[in-house]
């Protein structure tokens, strides 16, 4: 099967998502600047999302890039992913409402670690199809920087019950993790062409 329909769809999800996001930040009726101090918290936290969900995109595309085909089982496994992406919106945005509250950054953090649980699969089902030598089983090999992130994700969510902020510092921290593409895909496929 082709994988042109699998990649639009996430890319029209994802856009989605991210417009879904920014609706929910309020135009101050005010036009000073002090009517802007109330948007801060949840603006970072949009800022945090946004990071997030282009990280997914890129990595995604990465991914997508690397793949020759897909089957039934990836197509499930995208949605898989799919859903847990977007829910991102509504953690955002209870997030950013409710200034440094525990469980809002824990929930936040839950479903950030569902959706790169679903990111792992879905590259799990792919090397599957494609098999152990494919150019996404030689590109993430054992995965280091994924398995890092599910631990700090766990934390950050363990340590919101004591220290929100310390969540939020997680969250950024896995963020700027991953803020680089994958090279991994990139470099395995400059090596595969000039082979």
């Amino acid at each position: 099967m082709s994988k042109t329909r699998l990649e639009a769809f996430s890319d029209g999800v994802i856009a989605i998502l991210i417009t879904i996001m920014i609706l929910e930040l309020k135009i101050p009726e005010d036009t000073h600047l002090e009517a802007l101090r109330p948007l801060v918290k949840i603006f970072l936290t949009y800022v945090m999302s946004f990071v997030f969900l282009g990280i997914y995109w890129s990595n995604h595309h990465h991914m997508l890039h690397a793949t020759g085909r897909v089957n039934g089982a990836v197509l499930w496994a995208n949605l898989h992913l799919l859903f847990w992406l977007s829910l991102v919106p509504f953690v955002t945005g209870w997030m950013g409402e409710n200034n440094v509250a525990a469980l809002p950054a824990a929930v936040y953090g839950v479903v950030l670690l569902c959706a790169a649980i679903a990111y792992t699969l879905l590259q799990i089902v792919i090397i599957r199809l494609e098999g152990p030598h494919s150019t996404l089983a030689a590109a993430v090999k054992k995965d280091r920087k994924g398995k890092i992130s599910l631990v700090i994700y766990i934390a950050a969510i363990s340590l919101a019950f004591v220290e929100p902020r310390i969540s939020y510092a997680l969250y950024v921290a896995v963020a700027c993790i991953w803020l680089v593409p994958d090279r991994r895909i990139e470099r395995t496929l400059h090596h595969e062409i000039r082979n």
